[in-house]
């Protein structure tokens, strides 16, 4: 059932590119021609760009910290020396 979808969705999107190639709206065939590249790519390879997302903002919340734990101990240096 899952490759009927899969296969559906691809033939769907390879006849409405057609179409609007047809019809010389070629930025947006060309738009549904790189969302069914992007739904083979996650469909052979797992990767999706959630995934990707998840991963970003994992690696920007750890370097937030990161600096929020230098600007923390800057700051009580500095009050530090002030007094």
């Amino acid at each position: 059932m899952d490759t009927l979808f899969y296969l559906g969705t691809l033939l769907i999107l390879a006849l409405l590119a057609f179409i609007l190639n047809q019809h010389n709206h070629s930025k947006l065939a060309l738009l549904v021609v790189f969302i069914g590249v992007y739904i083979v790519y996650s469909h052979e390879t797992g990767h999706t760009a959630t995934e990707f997302r998840d991963e970003v903002m994992k690696s920007v919340e750890e370097d937030a910290d990161d600096i929020a734990k230098n600007y923390r101990f800057d700051e009580e240096k500095i009050n530090k020396s002030i007094k």
